[in-house]
């Protein structure tokens, strides 16, 4: 059965605002410091809040520490226009971790197991006509594996992350930009029926630069992102956008957190999944914390999901926490629920059939973020993948 919550929008600079928003502190707190030893992690058995969604028997030993790396895990390929720099590093290059700190112990348990690290660096004051394509296909093993993104200063890309085959593998990707630089990924999760992939996302954002983030999840067994932000100046921006379709037996999570540590920043999260079949299960956590210092925030984040058939689960959870009450705005909101019947009736009343009709519905539910990513080929590739997907559930 379909579950359905909505969570107040709230805004402004009131302290009953911030006396609402305390009592998600215990959410947004992760149940060990970060560590990139992965030692410094307890074994998750499920009960913590940051696992009691996440099937962990499926996660093939990622969580435990039996999963060990294979030959043929996965292969990573970067495609890039002329004057962007692409290297292959080794565990003690100093630009590795410089984004973010891992966070739980498969994060941990993958920066301490990578072999080696590609890093792609866009010089500063390049602005980029044609994106950086990094492939990481699966060809059927086990591996762990670090990314870095780095701009520099006034630098603008994009890059697409695209997923496929069949893998079993954590990760950690940082995205370092600097002071003025504009960046936009996506990154796309499309891997075959059984893999299983579990990465932490790190970006530290520059002054007044601009960092952009569209995930896009179908495939995969198990999917488990953790995208994060923090601001390494004021005036900095961050757009967290997401799709997300998640068919039967497939278990898709993504778990939020934009760290307000500076003054004068603003981000806007935006969500959207939808479910279909026996035990689909989603799951959104999304945190903002505006600590505080960071007086002059401005911020919002939104989940919304569409339960296309029963047996399917969706659990949606937005956390605020707000420790100062000079700030812009901020506010949350959660809603999941089926077809809307008025949307439905009116097209209908113009003579659509119900089949077409639900389609339609479906497609504008998902329009605005698949406008976001702003990569012709991948757009196209994505509606193909809803109207695929949409063939087995409202044809």
């Amino acid at each position: 059965m379909a579950e359905a919550q909505n969570s107040p929008v709230g805004s402004s600079t009131t302290a009953g605002a911030i006396a609402v928003a305390a009592e998600s502190t215990v959410a947004t707190r992760m149940s060990a410091p970060p560590s990139f030893d992965v030692a410094d992690f307890p074994v998750p058995h499920g009960r913590e809040e940051e696992w009691r969604f996440t099937p962990l028997e499926r996660l093939r030993g990622l969580h435990d520490g039996t999963a060990v790396a294979t030959g043929d895990g996965v292969k990573v390929t970067v495609e890039a226009p002329a004057g962007v720099v692409v290297e292959t590093v080794g565990r003690d290059d100093a630009r590795l971790g410089r984004a973010g700190t891992p966070v739980d112990r498969v994060a941990a348990q993958a920066y301490s197991a990578f072999e080696a690290a590609s890093v792609v660096t866009v010089p500063k004051e390049t602005v980029l006509t044609e994106p950086i394509r990094i492939a990481v296909h699966g060809e059927g093993g086990t591996a762990f594996g670090h990314q870095v993104v780095e701009l520099g200063a006034f630098a603008e890309a994009v890059v697409v992350i695209d997923h496929t085959g069949d893998a079993v593998l954590a990760a950690n990707v940082d995205f370092v930009l600097g002071d003025g630089a504009k960046l936009t990924v996506v990154s796309v999760q499309d891997w075959d029926d059984k893999a299983v992939h579990v990465a932490q996302h790190n970006a530290l954002v520059g002054r007044d630069a601009s960092f952009k983030s569209v995930v896009v999840t179908f495939g995969g067994d198990v999917v488990r992102l953790h995208p994060r932000v923090n601001y390494a100046g004021t005036g900095g921006e961050a757009e967290l956008f997401g799709l997300y379709f998640t068919d039967a037996g497939q278990h898709q999570e993504h778990r939020l957190l934009v760290d307000h540590d500076t003054p004068h920043c603003k981000s806007n999260v935006v969500y959207k999944g939808a479910l279909q079949g026996e035990q689909a299960h989603a799951v959104w956590i999304g945190d903002v914390l505006i600590e505080a210092k960071a007086e002059g925030t401005d911020t919002y984040e939104m989940n919304r999901n569409l339960v296309l058939t029963d047996g399917a689960r969706v659990d949606s959870v937005p956390n605020l926490e707000i420790e100062t009450g000079e700030i812009v705005g901020a506010g949350h909101a959660s809603a999941t629920g089926r077809f809307d019947d008025e949307q439905l009736f009116y097209l209908m009343s113009r003579g659509i059939p119900q089949h077409e009709a639900r389609r339609l519905v479906v497609r504008g539910f998902f329009a605005e973020l698949v406008q976001q990513i702003g990569v012709d080929d991948i757009e196209e590739r994505l509606i193909a993948k809803i109207e695929e997907e949409l063939e087995a559930s409202v044809a």
